[in-house]
């Protein structure tokens, strides 16, 4: 992990219980109040992240498996491996790794210092 990542930025969120996800760094942005964060983030097969949203955008790569990206407004998404997708800030969204292997997501978060990297949708 590289940049400015002490304990106080890996601050437990939302989802830390329901997923297995590894950062791998965390940069101040060129964009005034924001940061990059990447993660590695590995579903189950059968598991679903839960509506959630992130206080940025979220890019993301499929690495290993089949998720469904459900995003609010939008038609579900099969993506395989090598598939990418786009979520727009505070929209919100759901993962369900279809299976058989674990999934496996690349993410890079553009978002805002200081807030939780997810919050459950209510």
């Amino acid at each position: 992990m590289t940049g400015q990542n002490t304990e106080a930025h890996r601050q437990p969120d939302a989802l830390a219980g329901k997923l297995q996800r590894t950062e791998l760094q965390r940069e101040p942005s060129s964009i005034t109040g924001r940061e990059i964060i990447q993660v590695l983030t590995e579903i189950p097969a059968g598991v679903e992240s839960g509506w959630h949203t992130h206080p940025g955008e979220e890019v993301g790569y499929i690495v290993a498996g089949t998720v469904e990206m459900m995003i609010q407004g939008r038609p579900t998404l099969q993506l395989l491996a090598g598939d990418g997708f786009l979520i727009p800030p505070g929209t919100p969204h759901n993962a369900y790794d279809v299976g058989p292997e674990t999934g496996r997501m690349l993410s890079t978060y553009i978002v805002e210092v200081g807030q939780p990297l997810a919050s459950f949708v209510r």
